[in-house]
């Protein structure tokens, strides 16, 4: 009789444990936390003299592409940047790191800064938003 609970206890926490894999698989597929993440802060663009440099994911930087630079998110994420002041939003890709500046939590292309209203005010209040995670690696 032990021997039958034992087995049936070794079975339920194997397919307990298969469940929470699958679960956890099934999370990840669809985006999982991740995808819901947001970030308030400032917000500001890069200088001209950037252009054609390299970012941190090896693709040079050009202002006329919808483009970010974030300190944590994955190269490849689609973000929305919305100006807390104006309303207006953008949606960008990251392919860099920083800001390197104190107190700010994403520098956009310049072209993103021309539809957010970045390009006069220079440093703004603004929320991130993923809204498609990363691709997952091969």
């Amino acid at each position: 009789m032990n021997t039958q609970i034992m087995h049936f206890t070794f079975l339920n926490t194997y397919a307990t444990r298969l469940s929470i894999s699958v679960l956890a698989i099934i999370i990840t597929a669809c985006g999982g936390s991740k995808s819901a993440f947001t970030q308030s802060g400032d917000g500001s663009y890069y200088a001209d003299k950037f252009a054609g440099r390299a970012t941190a994911s090896g693709v040079p930087y050009r202002p006329g592409k919808l483009t970010a630079a974030h300190n944590t998110l994955p190269f490849g994420t689609r973000i929305r940047v919305t100006n807390v002041r104006t309303g207006r939003s953008v949606k960008v890709v990251v392919n860099d790191r920083g800001p390197h500046a104190k107190g700010r939590i994403v520098d956009v292309s310049k072209r993103a800064a021309g539809k957010l209203g970045l390009l006069d005010a220079g440093v703004a209040p603004v929320k991130l938003k993923v809204i498609r995670a990363a691709p997952a690696k091969r």
